[in-house]
């Protein structure tokens, strides 16, 4: 029995050194293998071929709750509703100017001070608009231009009075906020046709119509377009036009958007 058994032990180690001598001989071949996969570099294999294995041993030895997990983008900051008024804003010292663009609507209000009058490039604009609505026989007029801040706060406390502040904020506004104060804004309609003054009506008259296509060849953009009370802050009016030049007038004509949307803001 002894002498098996010292006879099962030669196998075992004999078994063993063959073992051994194989897999000596295949990671031979694998090291000649990668030395000629790397031009026969030494270095340059030696290094490649720890950086595998660290690499390899780093996939396996990670655990599975330290994998970095992909990161949520963050939500953007929603804009501020255009047809709110901030609470506890003061008037600034400065207008706002955006891109060269006078801006003035409920989130960027104008000093109290700030009194242009009508502007006379604004105004030379209008009369030659007006010239070429005649020549397709419209009779334009321009019945409420620029207004200083006492006149706006007239008119403002009169809606407040008769329709309430909620309503009133809607359609006009507050002294400090108003387009016409500007002296860049002309509301306009057809003269001999005072019932379609300052009403949404005048978009359906022929004298409407012809502005809402044409306007912009002169500088002026339809400034509360029907749909965007939530970007411009006001409702719909068809016949309140604001000038901003050739160029910038026909950019948002052709694009089909608003003025604080052509400012990005």
């Amino acid at each position: 029995m002894k002498f098996i058994n010292r006879v099962n032990q030669k196998n075992k180690k004999f078994s063993i050194k063959w073992v051994v001598i194989g897999v000596s001989a295949i990671m031979a071949a694998l090291a000649a293998v990668w030395l000629y996969m790397h031009d026969l570099d030494v270095e340059q294999s030696m290094k490649a071929l720890t950086d595998a294995v660290s690499t390899e041993e780093s996939a396996v030895e990670t655990p599975k709750d330290e994998v970095a997990k992909p990161t949520e983008p963050e939500k953007p900051e929603e804009a501020p509703d255009a047809t709110i008024y901030p609470e506890d804003i003061e008037l600034p010292k400065a207008p706002t100017i955006i891109n060269g663009v006078l801006l003035a609507n409920k989130q960027h209000p104008l000093p109290e001070t700030y009194a242009p009058g009508e502007v006379p490039e604004a105004r030379s604009a209008f009369e030659t608009m007006k010239a070429a609505a005649a020549e397709a026989g419209l009779n334009l007029h321009g019945f409420s231009t620029y207004r200083d801040f006492a006149r706006q706060k007239q008119l403002y406390d009169s809606y407040v009075a008769k329709d309430g502040q909620q309503a009133a904020d809607r359609y006009s506004a507050r002294p400090g906020y108003s387009e016409h104060q500007t002296g860049l804004t002309f509301d306009i309609g057809e003269a001999g046709k005072e019932q379609h003054w300052a009403s949404a009506s005048f978009g359906d008259t022929e004298g409407g119509k012809w502005l809402a296509s044409n306007a912009h060849q002169y500088g002026f953009i339809l400034r509360y377009p029907e749909g965007s009370e939530h970007i411009t802050g006001y409702m719909h009016e068809s016949w309140h036009f604001r000038y901003v030049g050739k160029d910038i007038a026909t950019e948002i004509y052709q694009q089909d958007i608003t003025l604080e949307e052509y400012l990005g803001i």
